[in-house]
């Protein structure tokens, strides 16, 4: 009967590896963010043409995101008018986030949503509650001084 227990083994890890591999984000040069599709990427290079990204900062104050656009399943813009946009790129993916069909409650404390804070996705037909998802910093990018770009 010892060699039930390397087939239990085998059988465990012929489960347990894919479903580990399926959390690890997709190969890109930036990390943490999973590999865009086509058409992620050019809304992603759209949105961003022509400003330079500035410091990562921590909290992002409410009045300042006036337009959230969902790129991906990891990253997130909210546009500040024409020439500021924030990136963020969430600490994980978020399945469902680029579907934009779902909605996002997001669970702020105080006027500024903050790096490390959590949201949600919840079904808009049935109401019910889908991943919980984190935030991270939050990149400006901005249009360079003198109307460049």
């Amino acid at each position: 009967m010892t060699w039930i227990k390397p087939i239990r083994a085998a059988a465990l890890t012929s489960f347990a590896v894919p479903l580990i591999a399926g959390c690890a984000p997709g190969g890109t040069t930036e990390p943490g963010a999973a590999a865009l599709s086509p058409k992620q990427a050019e809304r992603l290079d759209k949105q961003l043409a022509g400003k330079v990204p500035g410091e990562p900062i921590r909290c992002l104050p409410s009045y300042r995101a006036s337009d959230t656009i969902r790129v991906s399943d990891t990253i997130l813009l909210y546009r500040s008018g024409r020439n500021l946009v924030y990136r963020n790129d969430l600490k994980a993916s978020c399945p469902g986030l680029a579907r934009d069909s779902d909605i996002m409650v997001i669970r702020q404390f105080g006027s500024s949503t903050c790096e490390g804070d959590f949201f949600h996705l919840v079904d808009r037909t049935s109401g019910i509650r889908g991943p919980t998802c984190v935030f991270g910093p939050f990149v400006p990018y901005r249009k360079p001084a003198g109307g460049a770009g």
